[in-house]
């Protein structure tokens, strides 16, 4: 086992967290609290001073995860941008940021991974609930908002295909996804057929 001594309380927690994010996505959920501790230079005991239990550490490194990605939409927030849709500029830009096709595939084996745990779910699916009202209040129309972020997630994923995120095309789109957030009038000037 790694040398530990003068890592803080901090530090060891986010290197449990880590490890137990690469041991999920590399062995899967079930993967032993042994082995995620030895990943992170710990022992077993003191994984299980800063994590009572498997089930502490899985909802901990979801926490964490939605955290990040959260930090991530504000570090995108455009200070300047006071516009209708300036929630939703940052949310785009920060799905569509530039990684590399491996850590998006990596990102989304964990998530996958971590989403077979019913606990694990509830916790995304009040994030996601959280994530929806911020959005819906960002002053864009209802099918422009939709259509944005389903566009953005959709190309967020393509690594886990075997894709890039990363072409010219997905470039293009991604712009033309902020222009439709600034001009959603656009949406409906388009030559819908009437409604049924």
């Amino acid at each position: 086992m790694g040398r530990t001594a003068g890592r803080s309380p901090e530090e060891t927690r986010r290197a449990l967290l880590k490890a137990a994010a690469e041991t999920i996505r590399v062995r899967g959920i079930h993967a032993s609290l042994d082995e995620t501790a030895r990943n992170a230079s710990v022992s077993k005991g003191g994984l299980l001073y800063h994590f009572a239990s498997k089930d502490e550490l899985i909802l901990e490194l979801v926490r964490a995860e939605l955290a990040a990605f959260q930090a991530s939409i504000d570090v995108e927030l455009d200070p300047d941008d006071t516009a209708p849709g300036r929630l939703t500029r940052a949310y785009i830009r920060a799905v569509l940021a530039p990684t590399s096709d491996d850590e998006a595939r990596e990102s989304l084996a964990l998530i996958t991974q971590l989403m077979t745990v019913p606990a694990v779910a509830e916790v995304a699916r009040a994030d996601a609930e959280r994530l929806e009202a911020a959005l819906a209040a960002d002053g864009l129309p209802a099918d422009v908002l939709a259509l944005v972020v389903a566009a953005a997630d959709g190309m967020s994923s393509a690594p886990l295909w075997g894709g890039s995120a990363h072409t010219p095309a997905h470039r293009r789109l991604a712009e033309r996804l902020q222009h439709l957030t600034r001009h959603p009038e656009l949406w409906e000037s388009l030559p819908w057929p009437p409604s049924a």
